[in-house]
């Protein structure tokens, strides 16, 4: 089989940002918080309704709790309200079933209109780059004007990003020359490897929410030194002062340290490298097997060759800032985005993690959060945010079916599909601060913010 067909194969089998947070407390509330990068262990909308604060421990002394959810020991909740959790008890369709609810032209994939929107975000980045080198003078008495600049142009990158995203996927083009060139050319142009990254998330679409074999975001487990060592810093720091520098870390360090380091990826991986194949478990849970050894060379290529290219530019200009100014910061904004989505939508209070046999490939999927970006950012950014729970069902859908997709997901599964109307601002605080680590409780693996000496994790 070739590279796409295998790729399409592991990731449908089972083998293969008011920063008060909207929470609703069944107790006590303790400081809390998360760092969501660890390093891997080494083992060999449809609604408009606004979060609120609701204390739901009331004066009688008795516990309400959102409906869906009986179990007292939940402290806080999303504005999903506990939906995703008792999964045990609800039933599942099979996948099939699941793709039999959307329309057969969701599937289909238009190269041409697939091109025009790889054209509009190039020509959105590469204009605001010419605007900003055209008009911007490059003097410290302009750095708000370059601060404002990269964040509009890191935004509209962002857009580049989600396409040659789509292209990993296979959801670009059936011409699978056209499309690896069009997604290695913009990853590589974005210091992404562009095949070792197809490779590690098509892993975590085939592995999502699982505790022990997911890829990226996957949560450390309490009384783990991954966990004890946030604990620490949460306390020595308190809550506030440690969620801003969570939510810093991981918004400037995650992507470039995941990359490196496999940071966040499963544990059964170990510490991984995209750049380099030899690194991590090189057994049965290799992330990169066989001949995907031979393609993560060809990923650092593209990388090495884009870095290249920015020293020479940095030496023909005789300064490093013009490097910096026009392309440096709003790489960082891309890098922001990316990591803002793939944490939100894989992450809350209130959505479990599964092992085992209680884990499986629909559920997983079903885990994953759509959330409400706004119609600017959505058209910037392809809905990559608004329309996921659809992407994880099926990773081919192209990005302009995205909404039908997820409109038949909503009307075949309302009790499963996953839409948190919480304002990203909030839900990313309440995720950075609350988020610390999962312990056993049932069937299933949840978050907490408390130390648990009693809890067993499944890692040393």
């Amino acid at each position: 089989a070739d590279d796409h067909d295998e790729m399409s194969a592991l990731a449908i089998s089972p083998a293969g940002l008011a920063l008060a947070s909207p929470l609703r407390v069944t107790g006590d509330k303790s400081t809390a918080g998360r760092v969501a990068l660890r390093v891997a262990p080494r083992p060999g909308r449809s609604s408009a309704k606004r979060a609120v604060v609701v204390p739901t421990a009331v004066a009688t002394g008795t516990v309400a709790t959102p409906s869906g959810d009986a179990n007292p020991s939940q402290k806080y909740y999303s504005g999903m309200n506990g939906k995703a959790l008792n999964a045990e008890e609800k039933q599942f369709p099979t996948m099939a079933e699941v793709l039999n609810k959307i329309p057969k032209h969701c599937f289909v994939k238009d190269t041409a209109k697939s091109l025009m929107y790889a054209a509009i975000s190039t020509a959105i980045t590469v204009g605001l780059g010419l605007a900003a080198f055209a008009y911007i003078p490059m003097t410290l008495a302009y750095l708000p004007a370059w601060i404002a600049y990269a964040f509009v142009a890191g935004t509209a990158s962002t857009g580049c990003w989600v396409v040659a995203h789509e292209c990993g996927h296979g959801a670009f083009s059936d011409n699978r020359a056209i499309q690896d060139t069009v997604g290695y050319i913009l990853h590589s142009l974005l210091l992404v490897p562009y095949f070792s990254w197809q490779r590690s998330h098509a892993v975590h679409h085939s592995r999502t929410n699982h505790v022990m074999e997911g890829e990226t975001h996957v949560p450390a487990q309490v009384n783990t030194p991954d966990s004890d060592v946030v604990f620490k810093l949460r306390d020595m720091l308190g809550e506030g002062p440690f969620t801003a520098l969570n939510l810093v870390g991981v918004f400037l360090l995650g992507w470039p340290i995941y990359l490196l380091t496999g940071a966040s990826g499963g544990p059964v991986r170990g510490a991984t490298n995209h750049f380099n194949p030899n690194a991590g478990d090189q057994g049965k849970h290799a992330l990169f097997p066989g001949k995907w050894r031979g393609k993560v060379w060809q990923s650092d290529v593209g990388v090495v060759a884009t870095i290249g290219a920015l020293a020479a530019w940095a030496v023909s200009a005789g300064s490093v800032w013009p490097v910096a100014a026009l392309y440096l910061g709003p790489y960082l904004v891309c890098n922001f985005w990316l990591v803002l989505y793939t944490w939100l939508q894989h992450t809350d209070v209130d959505v479990p993690h599964f092992e085992g046999d209680q884990w499986n490939l629909v559920k997983g999927a079903f885990m994953t959060i759509d959330r409400p970006y706004g119609s600017i950012y959505d058209f910037l950014h392809h809905r990559i945010g608004s329309t996921h729970v659809a992407h994880h069902i099926n990773h081919t859908i192209p990005h302009y079916h995205a909404k039908e997709a997820t409109e038949a997901l909503k009307e075949a599964y309302p009790d499963l599909y996953l839409y948190d109307p919480t304002p990203i601002v909030t839900a990313t605080w309440r995720v950075g601060s609350k988020c610390i680590a999962v312990y056993k409780r049932g069937n299933e693996w949840v978050f907490t913010d408390e130390r648990m000496p009693d809890a067993k994790p499944l890692i040393a």
